[in-house]
């Protein structure tokens, strides 16, 4: 019989609970342990860029390094989205903004005292 690596022995996903915890092997959402992500993510150097890739078309703006835990990224992310009246999300620590709002993330959060700065083409 082959015994089976380590690595398949962690489960990472369960259709029952969704993205599980490496640690101690519970839902993300009903984890306890220490290695929850509640410490900031990004490295402080904010770079807002366009996306269109694997988006059928659509054109996203995406804010990465933001230095700020989960709560205040959802916080920003929501205020961000009512002055631009549009939708988003937050995913791994980035905000996703629905259209092409580049410019104005920049100087909105140039404004708010972040030192952000337009990235890509």
């Amino acid at each position: 019989m082959v015994q089976p690596r380590k690595s398949q022995d962690r489960l990472v996903y369960s259709t029952a609970g969704g993205k599980m915890c490496p640690s101690c092997q519970r839902p993300v959402s009903q984890c306890t342990c220490s290695s929850k992500a509640t410490e900031p993510r990004g490295d402080g150097n904010v770079r807002v860029r366009r996306e269109s890739k694997g988006r059928r078309g659509k054109v996203m703006t995406v804010i990465t390094g933001l230095a700020l835990d989960d709560a205040a990224l959802a916080d920003l992310a929501a205020k961000l989205k009512k002055k631009l009246g549009t939708g988003g999300a937050v995913k791994d620590g980035d905000i996703e903004i629905q259209g092409d709002h580049r410019d104005t993330l920049v100087a909105m959060l140039k404004d708010m005292g972040h030192a952000a700065k337009a990235a890509g083409g």
